[in-house]
């Protein structure tokens, strides 16, 4: 069995070397979502604002890491007083025209997410898709398209450099581009009233 030399002990075992490292994960980390955020388009918060509110109910469908953004989101809709439905759940009902549907898909190709907006489409709902990827089948297929351009699974050359484990800059990018977007309803719906939102919170958790 190996042992580490004394001086890389104490190296490794210092709790200010572990804080150092984590401080610059941590600052390598904001700085690539700094990139990612100074590429977005101005008008994408209106766009999807603007689908979400116009919507009777709304649908969310993604698979992965993705997915649990995505049901947070979904989950923060809810308290904001939005109907809203996971795809696949027993509980969901029957998709219906001007229904909207909000798949995430970094690469755009996830399959899933890719049949559930062609049936959506089939019904006459709405589409919006998130992707990384504004080439991919589902942003074609889509009829809103937010593009967030992180890095995906796939790392493909026109993605932005990333010291993080594939997908993990797009989904970062898209939680706190969602989390936006909420306080902004948070705000223009309830003007900030935290008890009007705690009344919807669950209570039997």
């Amino acid at each position: 069995m190996g042992y580490l030399p004394s001086a890389r002990r104490e190296v490794f075992f210092s709790e200010s070397s572990r804080d150092d490292r984590l401080t610059r994960a941590l600052d390598q980390m904001l700085g690539e979502l700094g990139g990612v955020f100074s590429r977005l388009s101005p008008e994408l918060a209106g766009t999807f604002l603007k689908e979400v509110e116009a919507a009777p109910r709304i649908f969310g469908c993604a698979a992965g890491r993705s997915g649990f953004i995505l049901r947070g989101f979904l989950m923060r809709l809810m308290h904001l007083g939005f109907s809203v439905y996971v795809v696949g759940e027993t509980i969901t009902p029957r998709l219906q025209p001007q229904d909207l549907l909000i798949v995430i898909s970094g690469s755009g190709e996830t399959a899933q997410p890719r049949e559930v907006l062609r049936r959506a489409n089939t019904v006459g709902a709405r589409t919006l898709a998130i992707t990384a990827d504004p080439g991919s089948t589902i942003a074609r297929e889509a009829q809103v398209v937010i593009h967030i351009p992180g890095t995906t699974k796939l790392t493909l050359e026109q993605e932005p450099d990333s010291v993080q484990c594939p997908g993990s800059l797009f989904e970062q990018a898209c939680f706190l581009f969602l989390e936006g977007v909420v306080l902004i309803l948070f705000k223009e719906r309830l003007d900030h009233d935290r008890q009007a939102m705690l009344a919807r919170h669950a209570d039997v958790e």
